[in-house]
């Protein structure tokens, strides 16, 4: 039996990931600021909690994300994780974050690096947004503005879940090789199909954003290509209602 710890356990894909390795017989602490059942209470961007989280533990997950602090809040892990002797951490990124100079994916390319040269040995998966990536767009423009001209390859959270569970539980790897989902969509049609569910207003102003960034999705660099390894498609994550 391993003994895990998984931090950003309570959203995404944490839930199922910490499902899955219970059901696998194995010791599963899942980080979270509040306390509730079967998680430890832990907080990344003080260290409070962390250590206490991390004694005895076997392998790290590291899922927890935030646009502001997300490289601090990593070597701040990382250096408690080697005080405590972890074996083994496994980091999700995403595709093309050092390809696109989006503010927040510089931060992820700069954890990533500092995790490889944190000296514990890691696995690094790079996935495609989720599936509720276009709904988070919406809501950052108060729902009546949407990115035109550029295309997504959206994962299902279980489907993530699942390839990290493998990695996981198996020997460090470095880098493994991207994970897309099973379809690359237009997000025209994409917001289109978010109307029809009604899950996107009627009325929704689809614009094209000028700039590096918006040029590097525009490009694509932020697919994994086809055939993706995910089952779930967009629709079959819409008709089950999901929010992630």
């Amino acid at each position: 039996m391993t003994t895990f710890l998984v931090t950003g356990a309570t959203s995404g894909p944490g839930r199922p990931l910490v499902a899955r390795l219970r059901a696998g017989g194995h010791d599963v602490r899942a980080l979270s600021r509040r306390p509730g059942d079967g998680t430890h209470v832990g907080d990344l961007s003080t260290g409070a909690g962390i250590a206490e989280a991390l004694a005895g533990v076997d392998t790290v997950v590291h899922l927890a994300s935030n646009l502001r602090r997300d490289l601090p809040d990593t070597e701040r892990l990382l250096g408690l994780a080697r005080a405590a002797g972890v074996g083994h951490l496994v980091f999700l990124s995403i595709v093309g974050v050092d390809r696109i100079p989006y503010g927040y994916y510089v931060d992820k390319v700069a954890s990533e690096r500092a995790i490889a040269a944190s000296g514990i040995p890691f696995t690094i998966l790079r996935a495609t947004q989720f599936h509720s990536f276009p709904l988070t767009v919406l809501r950052m423009t108060g729902g009546h503005v949407f990115v035109k001209g550029v295309s997504i390859q959206p994962i299902g959270v279980v489907d993530v879940a699942t390839r990290l569970a493998e990695l996981a539980t198996g020997e460090p790897a470095g880098r493994v090789a991207d994970l897309g989902g099973p379809e690359i969509l237009d997000a025209t049609d994409v917001l289109h199909r978010l109307q029809a569910a009604g899950r996107a207003s009627r009325r929704v102003l689809s614009i094209t954003i000028p700039g590096t960034t918006f040029r590097a999705f525009r490009a694509g660099h932020h697919l994994a290509g086809l055939p993706g390894a995910g089952t779930q498609t967009f629709d079959a994550w819409l008709a089950s209602g999901a929010e992630k």
